[in-house]
């Protein structure tokens, strides 16, 4: 077995199971980071970025990837060497070659199972080809790494890889060109040994910092050196210019000697080149090493404090089960991907969460059936939580891009109306009036609108959807009515209900009295505290299961400022048609897709339901998954009745997205209003089988349990519904042995040798 960690900087590591590298290569994020750096390397071979750029984009984007620790897992959770327990397996490198694939068809491919290999792929580059291989018998790392240079023919070979705590990064399913999974995640007794030139270099990984703990062969107190040169030379003004090479490298290993022991050896392993030759090298660093030793320099104390700081930051939210959500695929519906085109990357989840009320305002009388047999209209709204100042008003001028057409018949109405108002104003109180103008639909309604407005307007729409967007949450209050208060309330839930009714009687001539299905569709902003407050007394009650939610991330504190594109005809003329689909649709639609779909998600959420048993989680899911269905229904009609692969895909995330939302806003609060004793330190859930090893007793899940913030007494019927479903078997009595792994969104049984 291998190891898994979140990314380079984090130092914790555990055992990586099929399910957990099955999530990472099909994860969005890596699928955007890779593509961005692909991106970026044609930007810089058609002479559009600069190479020290490109580098410089590369070198960043890859330390947000997820990386593999292929040689060695590590039972102590950190990656050091000494504490490494072998995999049997290496990684091999064949780095600059233009085209990788075709050089793994040509001189790999059909050598696979002779030299060993069960995991091939590009690298996130795409400019080199990575090699997991079965070390040969009575081979340590460095003797399997010289071995398959020489099968491979290859005099370049990186010696570097031979070091147990090294890292691969993850990279998406489609840069994997060949996988053996069975012999990849097979567990081999390997005896730890050390190569010849491991042997030779023993003192470094012996070394001993002030503290007095053995210190990794590449890096300092878990720091990898590469990380500090990297900060070192950040804070000295960026990497050396023509000119500054050999006075910027002599400072650079003046100071690293502090934390390498004085080691030259070491140093020569660790210190960039940029051009200069071994000799060279060895000089400058003899030169260096030999100098008077004083204290440790300031600017190497600083390099070393912020990097420090970065990963306690990075342990603590991995500590503390701090999340984000979920990220955003990179290949969207052409619909939502026009609609976030303008948007800076930031805001664009926020976007295509909220376009949703606005576009469904378009449907009339348009119904779905979903998976238990109801009929359902395009019911949909939309709140966005996020911070004082993080840019709430992102999801404005797309909104206004899609209600253009409402907005222009609305104001006909409008005018009518007026008209007609004047026209009664002017006459006295005992001529007669004409009635209210018939057909005044109007769609988009104030925010601050009475109730008996808003039945007015509901009566006059003919079936049409009501539509508002409110710059804050409480301007829902004016909808509270004059009566009991939490009208308002009863509105957002009657808008998402099938066949609702609602009005009100009154027995003045010139008051409303109207009963009415409520088609409302909306948007409203709030900073998150005020939003938690606004649902606070409602928890239990149905609005917040109803709601689609999204956020913005926080921006670090002096982030540059995002720039929006422009909203210009050409956009306009581009979203026409998805508008045109929309208007155009009538009656009862049909999309097995997003039937099929809506079934498939609906499992899924039952599964993590079991697995983090979370019966809030479970409970939110439901109407959550109906959301969802309808965003699938609302692109399959917008995109004219067509279906692909990114409709599933987005809408998968979006339910993810929106229960993340919600559970991390309200999920630990709704736990406690049902007597549940949350742990207000984890607001969410997280799947406890991932939280236990392969092998676990009763005592472990016990453990799990309690440190989710739930009770013991649970645990006996958490273990026999994963007995029940086949996730776990029984080993002993109170022992137990993890059985299925997710693969490609699904839940599979394992064969046996993978059992």
């Amino acid at each position: 077995m291998f190891g898994i960690s979140n990314n380079v900087r984090s130092r914790v590591v555990r055992v990586c199971t099929p399910e957990l590298f099955h999530q990472v290569v099909h994860s969005p994020l890596v699928g955007r980071i890779c593509a961005e750096i692909a991106d970026a390397l044609e930007a810089m071979r058609r002479g559009e970025m600069a190479p020290e750029d490109f580098d410089t984009l590369k070198s960043e984007r890859k330390k947000q990837l997820p990386i593999f620790t292929p040689h060695a897992t590590f039972p102590g959770g950190r990656r050091l060497n000494s504490d490494a327990v072998p995999s049997g397996l290496s990684m091999y490198d064949v780095d600059h070659i233009p085209a990788p694939r075709e050089f793994f068809r040509e001189h790999v491919a059909a050598r696979v199972r002779e030299l060993g290999i069960v995991l091939a792929h590009v690298t996130p580059s795409t400019e080199g080809l990575r090699l997991f291989f079965v070390i040969p018998p009575g081979m340590g790392l460095e003797e399997a790494q010289r071995w398959m240079s020489h099968q491979l023919d290859d005099g370049t070979y990186d010696q570097c890889v031979k070091d147990y705590a090294r890292s691969s990064f993850a990279v998406p399913a489609d840069y994997i060109l060949y996988l053996d999974e069975a012999e990849l995640f097979r567990e081999r007794e390997v005896q730890k040994a050390k190569s010849h030139e491991e042997a030779d270099i023993g003192s470094i990984s012996s070394a001993r910092n002030p503290a007095g703990n053995s210190v990794d062969e590449l890096s300092f107190k878990g720091i990898p050196y590469a990380d500090l040169i990297a900060r070192w030379f950040r804070l000295t003004g960026g990497e050396p210019v023509a000119g500054e090479r050999n006075d910027r490298l002599h400072r650079l290993a003046s100071h690293l000697r502090y934390i390498t022991d004085n080691d030259e050896s070491l140093l020569l392993r660790i210190m960039p080149r940029y051009g200069l030759d071994e000799e060279e090298m060895r000089a400058l660093i003899h030169s260096a090493c030999t100098s008077k030793f004083c204290s440790m320099p300031r600017l190497m104390k600083d390099v070393l404090r912020q990097e420090e700081q970065e990963r306690m930051h990075t342990e603590t939210e991995v500590h503390s089960g701090k999340s984000v959500p979920p990220p955003m695929p990179r290949k969207l519906p052409p619909l939502i991907r026009l609609l976030v085109s303008r948007t800076p990357e930031i805001y664009r989840p926020a976007v295509a969460h909220a376009v949703f009320p606005s576009l469904a305002a378009h449907l009339w009388k348009v119904r779905f059936r979903y998976i238990d047999n109801v009929e359902h209209e395009a019911t949909l709204m939309n709140v966005l939580m996020a911070g004082t100042g993080a840019g709430k008003d992102c999801i404005s001028e797309p909104i206004n891009r899609i209600m253009a057409d409402i907005r222009l018949r609305d104001e006909e109405n409008l005018r009518r109306e007026r008209e007609w108002k004047k026209e009664v104003n002017s006459k006295g109180a005992n001529k007669d009036k004409r009635q209210r103008p018939e057909g005044l639909v109007i769609q988009e309604i104030d925010a601050d609108m009475t109730n008996p407005a808003f039945v007015m307007r509901t009566a006059e729409a003919e079936g049409h959807f009501l539509y508002t967007k409110l710059n804050e949450i409480d301007q829902f209050d004016a909808l509270r009515g004059s009566g009991r208060g939490g009208q308002q309330f009863q509105i957002m839930c009657l808008a998402f209900d099938p066949g609702n009714r609602y009005g009100q009687t009154r027995v003045g001539t010139q008051s409303v009295t109207e009963k009415v299905t409520i088609r409302f569709n909306w948007n409203a902003a709030t900073t998150i505290q005020k939003g938690k407050r606004y649902f606070s007394r409602v928890l239990t009650d149905g609005p917040v299961s109803r709601i689609n939610f999204c956020t913005i991330p926080e921006r670090e504190i002096g982030a540059d400022m995002p720039v929006y594109g422009t909203y210009d005809a050409s956009f306009d003329e581009q979203l026409r048609p998805f508008i045109e689909n929309l208007t155009k649709a009538h009656g009862r639609v049909d999309c097995p897709q997003a039937y099929r779909l809506a079934a498939k998600l609906r499992e899924e959420n039952a599964e993590f339901a079991r697995l983090s048993q979370s019966r809030v989680y479970e409970n939110l899911s439901f109407r959550a998954n109906v959301i969802a269905w309808l965003k699938a229904c609302v692109l399959f009609v917008a995109s004219g009745y067509r279906w692909d692969k990114t409709i599933e895909d987005f809408v998968r995330w979006s339910l993810q997205y929106d229960m993340w939302c919600k559970m991390e806003f309200f999920g630990a609060a709704i736990e406690e209003a049902q007597g549940g004793g949350a742990d207000a330190r984890t607001p969410g859930r997280r799947n406890l089988l991932e939280l236990l090893p392969d092998e676990f007793s009763l005592a472990d899940a016990i453990r799990v349990r309690q440190s989710e913030g739930m009770d013991a007494e649970g645990v006996h019927g958490m273990l026999r519904q994963w007995v029940h479903r086949r996730y776990v078997t029984i080993v002993t009595n109170d022992n137990y042995s993890k059985l299925k792994y997710r693969k490609d969104g699904k839940v599979v049984k394992p064969d046996k040798s993978n059992a």
